[in-house]
Protein backbone atom coordinates (compact mmCIF):
# COMPACT_ATOMS: atom_id res chain seq x y z
CA UNK A 1 0.00 0.00 0.00
CA UNK A 2 1.63 3.40 -0.81
CA UNK A 3 1.42 6.46 0.89
CA UNK A 4 -0.99 7.88 -1.50
CA UNK A 5 -3.29 5.07 -1.20
CA UNK A 6 -3.43 5.45 2.26
CA UNK A 7 -3.41 9.67 2.48
CA UNK A 8 -6.70 8.61 0.59
CA UNK A 9 -7.77 5.57 2.80
CA UNK A 10 -7.35 7.92 5.95
CA UNK A 11 -8.95 11.30 4.42
CA UNK A 12 -12.18 9.20 3.03
CA UNK A 13 -12.42 7.52 6.79
CA UNK A 14 -12.26 11.39 8.37
CA UNK A 15 -15.19 12.28 5.99
CA UNK A 16 -17.43 9.50 6.82
CA UNK A 17 -16.92 10.10 10.36
CA UNK A 18 -17.75 13.56 9.96
CA UNK A 19 -20.61 12.77 7.42
CA UNK A 20 -22.06 10.70 10.61
CA UNK A 21 -21.24 13.45 13.51
CA UNK A 22 -21.98 16.35 12.26
CA UNK A 23 -25.95 15.53 11.45
CA UNK A 24 -25.97 14.39 15.14
CA UNK A 25 -24.37 17.25 16.25
CA UNK A 26 -26.67 19.76 14.35
CA UNK A 27 -29.76 17.53 15.59
CA UNK A 28 -28.54 17.62 18.92
CA UNK A 29 -28.25 21.56 18.92
CA UNK A 30 -31.56 22.37 17.30
CA UNK A 31 -33.66 19.78 19.81
CA UNK A 32 -31.68 22.22 22.56
CA UNK A 33 -32.95 25.16 20.79
CA UNK A 34 -36.28 23.95 20.59
CA UNK A 35 -36.69 24.45 24.71
CA UNK A 36 -35.13 27.96 24.74
CA UNK A 37 -37.53 31.22 25.25
CA UNK A 38 -38.14 32.16 21.72
CA UNK A 39 -38.78 28.32 20.29
CA UNK A 40 -41.64 28.35 23.06
CA UNK A 41 -42.73 31.36 22.66
CA UNK A 42 -43.33 30.48 18.56
CA UNK A 43 -44.19 26.77 18.72
CA UNK A 44 -45.62 26.34 14.97
CA UNK A 45 -42.33 27.99 13.66
CA UNK A 46 -40.29 26.10 15.69
CA UNK A 47 -41.80 22.72 14.97
CA UNK A 48 -41.43 22.86 11.65
CA UNK A 49 -38.30 24.60 11.61
CA UNK A 50 -36.76 21.22 13.56
CA UNK A 51 -38.84 18.63 11.50
CA UNK A 52 -36.98 20.49 8.53
CA UNK A 53 -33.52 20.65 10.56
CA UNK A 54 -34.11 16.76 11.57
CA UNK A 55 -34.76 15.43 8.13
CA UNK A 56 -32.49 17.74 6.05
CA UNK A 57 -29.37 17.38 8.17
CA UNK A 58 -29.58 13.42 8.15
CA UNK A 59 -30.54 13.02 4.52
CA UNK A 60 -27.13 15.47 3.83
CA UNK A 61 -25.32 13.02 5.41
CA UNK A 62 -26.40 10.17 4.10
CA UNK A 63 -25.69 12.08 0.62
CA UNK A 64 -22.14 12.70 1.72
CA UNK A 65 -21.25 8.98 2.69
CA UNK A 66 -23.32 7.34 -0.37
CA UNK A 67 -22.93 9.69 -3.13
CA UNK A 68 -26.27 8.48 -4.70
CA UNK A 69 -27.91 6.48 -2.27
CA UNK A 70 -31.18 4.34 -3.38
CA UNK A 71 -34.73 5.52 -3.04
CA UNK A 72 -35.45 3.31 0.04
CA UNK A 73 -32.19 4.59 1.84
CA UNK A 74 -33.55 8.21 1.64
CA UNK A 75 -36.75 7.11 2.54
CA UNK A 76 -35.25 5.59 5.76
CA UNK A 77 -33.34 8.82 6.33
CA UNK A 78 -36.16 10.59 6.37
CA UNK A 79 -38.54 8.56 8.35
CA UNK A 80 -35.83 8.63 10.51
CA UNK A 81 -35.74 12.55 10.68
CA UNK A 82 -39.50 13.27 11.47
CA UNK A 83 -38.95 9.92 14.31
CA UNK A 84 -36.30 11.75 15.54
CA UNK A 85 -37.59 15.40 15.54
CA UNK A 86 -41.39 13.85 17.32
CA UNK A 87 -38.81 11.95 19.74
CA UNK A 88 -36.92 15.09 20.58
CA UNK A 89 -39.57 17.69 20.84
CA UNK A 90 -40.73 19.39 24.32
CA UNK A 91 -44.40 19.00 24.97
CA UNK A 92 -45.20 21.75 23.16
CA UNK A 93 -44.13 21.24 20.03
CA UNK A 94 -45.21 17.82 20.09
CA UNK A 95 -48.75 19.67 20.81
CA UNK A 96 -48.18 21.60 17.66
CA UNK A 97 -47.24 18.85 15.45
CA UNK A 98 -50.27 16.90 16.53
CA UNK A 99 -52.87 20.36 16.06
CA UNK A 100 -51.08 20.84 12.73
CA UNK A 101 -52.68 18.26 10.70
CA UNK A 102 -51.06 18.21 7.33
CA UNK A 103 -47.75 18.36 9.46
CA UNK A 104 -48.76 15.30 11.58
CA UNK A 105 -50.11 13.20 8.79
CA UNK A 106 -46.88 14.00 6.25
CA UNK A 107 -44.79 12.61 9.03
CA UNK A 108 -46.93 9.53 9.47
CA UNK A 109 -46.79 9.07 5.76
CA UNK A 110 -43.45 9.02 5.82
CA UNK A 111 -42.82 6.60 8.82
CA UNK A 112 -45.67 3.76 7.32
CA UNK A 113 -43.91 3.21 3.56
CA UNK A 114 -40.57 2.81 5.39
CA UNK A 115 -42.15 0.22 7.67
CA UNK A 116 -44.01 -1.02 5.00
CA UNK A 117 -41.17 -0.62 2.31
CA UNK A 118 -38.96 -2.83 4.66
CA UNK A 119 -41.69 -5.35 5.95
CA UNK A 120 -41.43 -6.29 2.37
CA UNK A 121 -38.72 -7.06 1.91
CA UNK A 122 -38.39 -8.63 5.39
CA UNK A 123 -40.95 -11.17 3.90
CA UNK A 124 -39.05 -11.44 0.57
CA UNK A 125 -35.94 -12.69 2.44
CA UNK A 126 -37.78 -14.92 5.42
CA UNK A 127 -38.23 -18.24 3.42
CA UNK A 128 -34.46 -18.35 2.43
CA UNK A 129 -33.24 -17.28 5.67
CA UNK A 130 -32.11 -19.71 8.53
CA UNK A 131 -33.32 -18.05 11.88
CA UNK A 132 -30.73 -20.62 14.03
CA UNK A 133 -28.42 -18.41 12.93
CA UNK A 134 -27.57 -15.20 13.79
CA UNK A 135 -25.97 -13.85 10.71
CA UNK A 136 -30.02 -14.94 9.43
CA UNK A 137 -31.35 -12.69 12.20
CA UNK A 138 -28.29 -10.05 10.87
CA UNK A 139 -29.39 -9.50 7.42
CA UNK A 140 -33.22 -9.13 8.65
CA UNK A 141 -32.52 -7.27 11.20
CA UNK A 142 -30.40 -4.71 8.95
CA UNK A 143 -33.69 -4.09 6.70
CA UNK A 144 -35.17 -2.81 9.58
CA UNK A 145 -32.38 -1.20 11.44
CA UNK A 146 -29.03 0.27 10.42
CA UNK A 147 -26.62 -2.40 9.68
CA UNK A 148 -24.26 -1.45 12.88
CA UNK A 149 -27.41 -1.22 15.25
CA UNK A 150 -28.36 -4.37 13.97
CA UNK A 151 -24.83 -6.01 14.52
CA UNK A 152 -24.72 -4.96 18.52
CA UNK A 153 -28.06 -5.17 19.08
CA UNK A 154 -27.51 -9.36 17.52
CA UNK A 155 -24.31 -9.07 20.05
CA UNK A 156 -25.79 -7.82 22.65
CA UNK A 157 -28.53 -10.26 22.48
CA UNK A 158 -26.00 -13.22 22.25
CA UNK A 159 -23.87 -12.17 25.41
CA UNK A 160 -27.16 -11.62 27.66
CA UNK A 161 -27.85 -15.27 26.43
CA UNK A 162 -24.62 -16.20 27.06
CA UNK A 163 -24.76 -14.48 30.66
CA UNK A 164 -27.73 -15.89 31.80
CA UNK A 165 -28.24 -19.58 29.78
CA UNK A 166 -25.94 -22.04 28.76
CA UNK A 167 -24.04 -22.66 32.03
CA UNK A 168 -22.82 -26.22 31.28
CA UNK A 169 -22.41 -26.10 27.99
CA UNK A 170 -19.43 -27.45 26.17
CA UNK A 171 -16.59 -25.43 24.34
CA UNK A 172 -16.93 -24.09 21.28
CA UNK A 173 -14.57 -26.28 19.04
CA UNK A 174 -16.03 -27.25 15.46
CA UNK A 175 -14.74 -30.28 14.09
CA UNK A 176 -11.38 -30.47 12.49
CA UNK A 177 -10.30 -27.75 14.59
CA UNK A 178 -7.77 -28.51 17.81
CA UNK A 179 -9.07 -25.94 21.05
CA UNK A 180 -6.55 -24.63 23.56
CA UNK A 181 -7.66 -23.41 26.75
CA UNK A 182 -6.87 -19.92 28.32
CA UNK A 183 -9.24 -19.12 31.09
CA UNK A 184 -7.68 -20.94 34.13
CA UNK A 185 -6.23 -17.57 35.10
CA UNK A 186 -8.03 -14.98 33.18
CA UNK A 187 -11.45 -16.23 34.88
CA UNK A 188 -10.44 -16.16 38.66
CA UNK A 189 -8.90 -12.21 38.42
CA UNK A 190 -12.10 -11.39 36.61
CA UNK A 191 -14.26 -13.10 39.26
CA UNK A 192 -12.68 -11.61 41.52
CA UNK A 193 -13.06 -8.00 39.75
CA UNK A 194 -16.52 -8.84 39.32
CA UNK A 195 -17.38 -9.24 43.31
CA UNK A 196 -15.70 -6.16 44.24
CA UNK A 197 -17.71 -4.53 41.36
CA UNK A 198 -21.06 -5.95 43.10
CA UNK A 199 -19.50 -4.19 46.36
CA UNK A 200 -18.77 -1.14 44.91
CA UNK A 201 -22.32 -0.48 43.05
CA UNK A 202 -23.92 -1.69 46.75
CA UNK A 203 -22.07 0.58 48.45
CA UNK A 204 -22.74 3.61 45.50
CA UNK A 205 -26.37 3.18 45.59
CA UNK A 206 -26.39 3.53 49.55
CA UNK A 207 -24.42 6.53 49.33
CA UNK A 208 -26.49 8.18 46.29
CA UNK A 209 -29.36 7.58 47.52
CA UNK A 210 -29.36 9.53 50.33
CA UNK A 211 -29.16 12.91 47.60
CA UNK A 212 -31.47 11.53 44.92
CA UNK A 213 -33.21 7.87 44.74
CA UNK A 214 -33.82 8.75 40.89
CA UNK A 215 -30.29 8.73 39.92
CA UNK A 216 -29.31 6.11 42.94
CA UNK A 217 -32.10 3.37 40.61
CA UNK A 218 -30.80 4.32 37.52
CA UNK A 219 -26.74 3.48 38.76
CA UNK A 220 -27.84 0.33 40.00
CA UNK A 221 -29.67 -0.46 37.13
CA UNK A 222 -26.93 0.18 34.47
CA UNK A 223 -24.25 -1.54 37.36
CA UNK A 224 -26.27 -4.99 37.33
CA UNK A 225 -26.50 -4.77 33.45
CA UNK A 226 -22.58 -4.32 33.45
CA UNK A 227 -22.28 -7.23 35.89
CA UNK A 228 -24.19 -9.63 33.87
CA UNK A 229 -22.53 -8.45 30.92
CA UNK A 230 -19.12 -9.38 32.66
CA UNK A 231 -20.51 -12.54 34.05
CA UNK A 232 -21.08 -13.30 29.94
CA UNK A 233 -17.31 -12.11 29.57
CA UNK A 234 -16.19 -14.55 32.03
CA UNK A 235 -18.24 -17.27 30.36
CA UNK A 236 -16.97 -16.65 27.34
CA UNK A 237 -13.72 -17.73 28.23
CA UNK A 238 -14.44 -21.16 28.84
CA UNK A 239 -16.43 -21.53 25.82
CA UNK A 240 -14.30 -19.72 23.29
CA UNK A 241 -11.13 -20.94 23.60
CA UNK A 242 -7.57 -20.54 20.58
CA UNK A 243 -7.95 -23.02 17.73
CA UNK A 244 -5.90 -24.26 15.59
CA UNK A 245 -7.79 -24.95 11.67
CA UNK A 246 -6.81 -26.58 8.87
CA UNK A 247 -6.03 -22.77 7.25
CA UNK A 248 -4.56 -21.19 10.44
CA UNK A 249 -4.82 -19.68 14.36
CA UNK A 250 -8.20 -18.96 15.67
CA UNK A 251 -7.29 -16.42 17.97
CA UNK A 252 -10.13 -16.08 20.33
CA UNK A 253 -10.12 -14.56 23.91
CA UNK A 254 -13.79 -14.63 24.71
CA UNK A 255 -16.17 -12.18 22.89
CA UNK A 256 -13.83 -9.42 23.13
CA UNK A 257 -10.97 -10.92 20.71
CA UNK A 258 -11.65 -13.06 17.44
CA UNK A 259 -8.70 -12.83 14.57
CA UNK A 260 -7.89 -15.33 12.04
CA UNK A 261 -4.26 -15.78 11.06
CA UNK A 262 -3.78 -18.10 8.42
CA UNK A 263 -0.39 -20.21 8.75
CA UNK A 264 0.93 -18.19 5.53
CA UNK A 265 0.89 -14.55 6.98
CA UNK A 266 2.84 -16.48 10.12
CA UNK A 267 6.45 -15.15 10.04
CA UNK A 268 7.54 -16.85 13.05
CA UNK A 269 6.18 -17.61 16.92
CA UNK A 270 8.02 -17.85 20.18
CA UNK A 271 7.52 -18.84 23.90
CA UNK A 272 8.13 -16.96 26.62
CA UNK A 273 8.29 -13.81 25.00
CA UNK A 274 10.85 -10.62 25.94
CA UNK A 275 9.47 -7.96 27.71
CA UNK A 276 10.17 -5.58 26.16
CA UNK A 277 8.57 -6.99 22.80
CA UNK A 278 5.77 -7.39 24.39
CA UNK A 279 5.43 -3.83 25.30
CA UNK A 280 6.47 -2.86 21.89
CA UNK A 281 4.11 -0.53 20.13
CA UNK A 282 3.74 -2.83 17.12
CA UNK A 283 2.62 -5.32 19.23
CA UNK A 284 -0.82 -6.62 19.88
CA UNK A 285 -1.39 -7.97 23.94
CA UNK A 286 -4.00 -10.09 24.28
CA UNK A 287 -3.44 -11.47 27.58
CA UNK A 288 -5.78 -9.13 29.63
CA UNK A 289 -4.68 -9.40 32.70
CA UNK A 290 -2.45 -12.54 32.53
CA UNK A 291 1.01 -11.97 31.10
CA UNK A 292 1.17 -13.43 27.05
CA UNK A 293 3.29 -16.84 27.08
CA UNK A 294 3.28 -17.00 23.50
CA UNK A 295 3.72 -14.56 20.41
CA UNK A 296 2.96 -14.83 16.77
CA UNK A 297 5.24 -12.36 14.69
CA UNK A 298 3.44 -11.33 11.42
CA UNK A 299 5.05 -11.29 7.82
CA UNK A 300 2.83 -8.35 6.58
CA UNK A 301 1.84 -5.70 9.77
CA UNK A 302 -1.53 -5.40 10.16
CA UNK A 303 -3.39 -1.44 10.42
CA UNK A 304 -5.12 -0.46 13.29
CA UNK A 305 -7.05 2.40 14.47
CA UNK A 306 -7.61 4.10 17.74
CA UNK A 307 -10.35 6.40 18.97
CA UNK A 308 -8.27 9.13 17.94
CA UNK A 309 -6.99 8.15 14.70
CA UNK A 310 -3.96 5.67 13.42
CA UNK A 311 -1.61 3.70 15.92
CA UNK A 312 1.27 2.04 14.99
CA UNK A 313 0.81 -1.08 12.49
CA UNK A 314 0.28 -4.90 14.03
CA UNK A 315 3.59 -7.03 13.67
CA UNK A 316 3.15 -9.37 16.29
CA UNK A 317 0.24 -10.76 18.57
CA UNK A 318 0.92 -11.50 22.22
CA UNK A 319 -1.27 -13.91 24.12
CA UNK A 320 -1.81 -16.69 27.07
CA UNK A 321 -2.61 -20.14 26.81
CA UNK A 322 -2.72 -22.31 29.99
CA UNK A 323 -0.96 -25.07 28.42
CA UNK A 324 1.24 -24.14 25.50
CA UNK A 325 3.19 -26.90 24.81
CA UNK A 326 0.62 -29.07 22.81
CA UNK A 327 -0.33 -25.44 20.68
CA UNK A 328 3.59 -24.86 20.16
CA UNK A 329 4.09 -28.49 18.37
CA UNK A 330 1.30 -28.84 16.77
CA UNK A 331 2.00 -24.70 15.37
CA UNK A 332 5.14 -26.45 14.39
CA UNK A 333 4.19 -29.08 12.56
CA UNK A 334 2.14 -26.89 10.85
CA UNK A 335 4.29 -24.35 9.68
CA UNK A 336 6.91 -27.06 8.08
CA UNK A 337 9.33 -26.58 11.39
CA UNK A 338 11.44 -28.97 12.80
CA UNK A 339 10.59 -29.91 16.24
Amino acid sequence: MTFATIGTTEQARRRTILAHVLPITALGAAAMATRTAPALNHPRIAALLFVWIACDALTLGLVARRRRPLPRQVLATLAGGAFAAWMLSPAPLRGVIVATPWLAAAMMLVVTLHAGVRLVRVGALLPRTDLRDADGWRVLLSEMLPPAVARVLIAEVRLLHLALFRWSAPADIPAGTRGFAYHRQLAPMMTAMTILSMIEIGVTHLVVSHWSRTAATIMAVIGELSLVYLVGVIKSLRLRPVLLTPSGVHLRVGTLVNRVIAFADIAGFEAEPAGDRVRAADTLNVGLLAWPNLMIGLREPLPRRGLFGAKPPVAAIAFRLDDPAPFVRLLRWRLGLPA
